[in-house]
C-alpha cells in the first residue's frame, strides 16, 4: 500500500515532494496595459502546505473526519486549498453548483445535512437565516478574506499534516448532478472512486505532470493537483458560463501556454467565434475536452483551425460515473459525422479502460439486478448501463434513487445512465438522447439526438430543441429553434424565408419529416453547469400550453 494511505489528498503531497517549486495554481489579479492578465503563483509545495494550514484551521473550528462540510467557495485557489484541507483530515466536502437559483440550493442543503459551512462571507452570514435548510450547521469558517489569509499564514508548518486514515470505500465527498432532467441529486464518492478517476483520465487522455490546465467546470480543476498539472483559474462567472469575455480566457490560454482544458460546447464555441473574428490562434493547446452536450461538427472544425496542434475529444460520462468513453474529433469528422446527420445518432466513442457498456431494453421502475434486464443486440436502440471502476453507488439520503439507478450483479454494480443509446459492431457507443425527453407520437418513439444534429449544421441556428407537444404516446413533434442573432428575422417575408430553409434540410430526413411544427424562441433554457443542456422538458411543457387546444 501506498505509504500516504488511501486518502485521495495524497495525490497533492505526492506531487509536491516530487516537484516542490513548480507552479501549482495561477489566480487572476488584474489586467496590464497591453491587456494580458496578471496571475499570482503558488508552487505545489506551498499549496500543500497551505492546505495543511487550512487543515489545522477546520480541526480548530470543530471540524473533522466525517464531518459533512457545505463548501461554498469561489473557484480558484481558495477553493483548491480547502477542498484538500478537507479532504485530509478526513472531513466530508459537499459540493453543490452555484447559480440553480435559490429554491433548489436550500433544497439540496437540506437533504445533505451539512454539520459546517466553509464558505465566502456573504454565504457565511446567510446561513444564519432561520431556515430550514442551516439548521443542522454548527461550525462556519469564511474564507477569502483578509482573516482567512492571516488564518493560513499562522498555520503554516514545515511539518507535513498527518493524513486522515481512510479505506478506499470511505465517504470522501457529496457531489451534486446538474438536475438538467429534474431534481438535483448528492452523489456520494469514495476515496477510491476519485482514486479511480484520477487513474482513468490520466491514462485514457495520456496526461503529464508539468501541463498547464484551465478548466472551465470548477469542479474539474480539484483533479489538477493529482494530476500534476498547473491550474489556470479563468475569469469566469460559475453560475453564468457564458455570459464572460472570451478575450481573457484566450489571453490567458496564450501567455500562460495553456495545454488543456475541459468545457462544454457552449463556452467553447464563445472562445472559437472569437478567435476567428479576432485572427487569434491557441498553438500551446494539446487536448481538449468538450462535454455537457453534444458537440457540433462545425464547431469541431472551427477549433481545429484555431488551435492546429490540439487533439479535440468529446467524453461521455455523468457525475454519477466519469469517464465513460471518449472519441476524438478526427474519428467523428472522417467517419461518425455522416451517420449523425441521417439521424442515427451522434457517436460518443469507445469505453475507457476498465469500464463495460450495455445496452438493454428500455424499463421503468426499479430493476433488482442483471437477470432482470434484457441485453439488446448490437446496432438496436436502448437504455445505457454502465459499469467500472469509477461507477459510484448510492445517492445521498436518496435510497429510493439508488435503487432506480443502480442494477445489482454481484460484486458489480450496474448504473442506468438515464440515457437512450446504441452500440456499434466496433463497440462504440451512439448517444440518442435523453430517455425522459424523446418524443412518443402515434407513429412510434423519436429520440432528441435523431432529429437535432441535422438542424445544429445549419448557419442560422444557435441551438435547437426536438420536444412534443401534448401527452404520450399522442404527442406532436416541434422543432424550437434558438437563432444566432446575427440571423434574426427582421419581417415576416424574413421568417418564411428561414422556415423554408429549415424544411428543406429535413426534406431528405424521414423522420424529420414527422415535425409538424418549427418555432422559434430567443434563449433555450440551459443548465447552469455546462450552459449546453437543454430543459426540453420545460420547453415541451410551456409550448403545450402556449399551442393549447391547436390542431396540427
Amino acid at each position: 500500500m501506498n505509504v500516504l494511505g488511501c486518502n485521495v489528498a495524497r495525490h497533492l503531497r505526492e506531487a509536491a515532494q516530487r516537484t516542490p517549486h513548480h507552479t501549482a495554481t495561477l489566480t487572476p489579479l488584474s489586467v496590464d496595459t497591453e491587456g494580458k492578465l496578471v496571475h499570482a503563483r503558488c508552487s505545489f509545495a506551498r499549496l500543500d502546505q497551505e492546505s495543511d494550514a487550512a487543515a489545522r484551521a477546520f480541526h480548530a473550528q470543530g471540524i473533522t473526519q466525517g464531518t459533512r462540510t457545505l463548501l461554498a467557495v469561489k473557484p480558484g485557489h481558495d477553493l483548491i486549498i480547502s477542498m484538500f484541507g478537507l479532504l485530509k483530515i478526513g472531513a466530508v466536502p459537499i459540493a453543490i453548483d452555484p447559480g440553480m437559483g435559490w429554491k433548489k440550493m436550500l433544497a439540496c442543503i437540506q437533504q445533505s445535512k451539512p454539520i459546517a459551512l466553509v464558505a465566502i462571507p456573504k454565504a457565511c452570514w446567510l446561513s444564519y437565516l432561520p431556515l430550514s435548510a442551516f439548521s443542522t450547521i454548527k461550525h462556519r469558517l469564511a474564507v477569502g478574506n483578509a482573516s482567512w489569509q492571516k488564518v493560513i499564514e499562522e498555520g503554516f508548518s514545515s511539518s507535513p499534516l498527518p493524513l486522515a486514515e481512510v479505506q478506499p470505500n470511505s465517504l470522501a465527498a457529496i457531489l451534486f448532478t446538474s438536475g438538467s432532467t429534474g431534481a438535483p441529486k448528492g452523489v456520494c464518492y469514495t476515496h477510491g472512486i476519485f482514486d479511480a478517476q484520477i487513474r482513468l483520465i490520466k491514462e485514457t487522455y495520456r496526461i503529464e505532470p508539468g501541463e498547464v490546465d484551465m478548466a472551465m467546470l470548477p469542479v474539474f480543476a480539484l483533479f489538477n493537483p493529482a494530476l500534476g498539472m498547473t491550474t489556470v483559474t479563468p475569469l469566469l462567472d460559475p453560475s453564468r458560463p457564458t455570459a464572460g469575455d472570451p478575450a481573457p480566457l484566450v489571453s490567458a490560454i496564450q501567455s500562460e501556454k495553456v495545454t488543456n482544458s475541459f468545457g462544454s460546447p457552449a463556452i467553447w464555441s464563445r472562445i472559437a467565434h472569437y478567435c476567428l473574428e479576432q485572427q487569434k490562434s491557441l498553438p500551446s493547446l494539446r487536448r481538449l475536452l468538450i462535454a455537457g452536450a453534444p458537440v457540433p461538427p462545425r464547431l469541431l472544425k472551427q477549433l481545429r483551425r484555431i488551435a492546429p496542434h490540439c487533439q479535440i475529444f468529446t467524453p461521455y460520462g455523468a457525475t454519477e460515473c466519469l469517464p465513460v468513453s471518449s472519441i476524438e474529433s478526427s474519428e467523428i469528422l472522417s467517419e461518425t459525422d455522416a451517420s449523425t446527420l441521417l439521424g442515427l445518432g451522434t457517436c460518443v466513442g469507445r469505453p475507457v479502460a476498465g469500464v463495460e457498456i450495455q445496452i438493454i431494453q428500455e424499463k421503468k421502475g426499479v430493476i433488482h439486478s442483471m437477470q432482470d434486464a434484457e441485453i439488446c443486440p448490437a446496432g438496436m436502440i436502448g437504455e445505457i448501463i454502465v459499469t467500472g471502476p469509477s461507477v459510484t453507488s448510492s445517492y445521498d439520503h436518496l435510497p429510493e434513487a439508488t435503487e432506480r439507478a443502480k442494477i445489482r450483479d454481484g460484486e458489480k454494480i450496474w448504473h442506468r445512465m438515464g440515457d437512450l443509446g446504441r452500440l456499434d459492431t466496433l463497440g462504440r457507443l451512439w448517444f440518442h438522447g435523453r430517455c425522459i425527453e424523446k418524443v412518443e407520437t402515434p407513429l412510434g418513439s423519436i429520440t432528441t439526438e435523431s432529429i437535432e444534429p441535422l438542424f445544429r449544421e445549419h448557419e442560422a441556428v444557435e441551438r435547437c430543441a426536438f420536444i412534443g407537444i401534448g401527452k404520450a404516446p399522442q404527442q406532436t413533434p416541434v422543432l424550437v429553434v434558438e437563432l444566432k442573432p446575427e440571423h434574426t428575422p427582421l419581417n415576416s417575408e424574413e421568417k418564411e424565408s428561414l422556415l423554408r430553409s429549415l424544411r428543406q434540410k429535413a426534406s431528405n430526413h424521414p423522420l424529420s419529416l414527422q415535425i409538424k411544427e418549427i418555432v422559434f424562441q430567443d434563449k433555450l433554457p440551459v443548465d447552469v453547469r455546462h450552459n449546453a443542456k437543454i430543459h426540453r422538458l420545460q420547453l415541451a411543457r410551456e409550448w403545450t400550453q402556449k399551442f393549447g387546444q391547436r390542431s396540427f
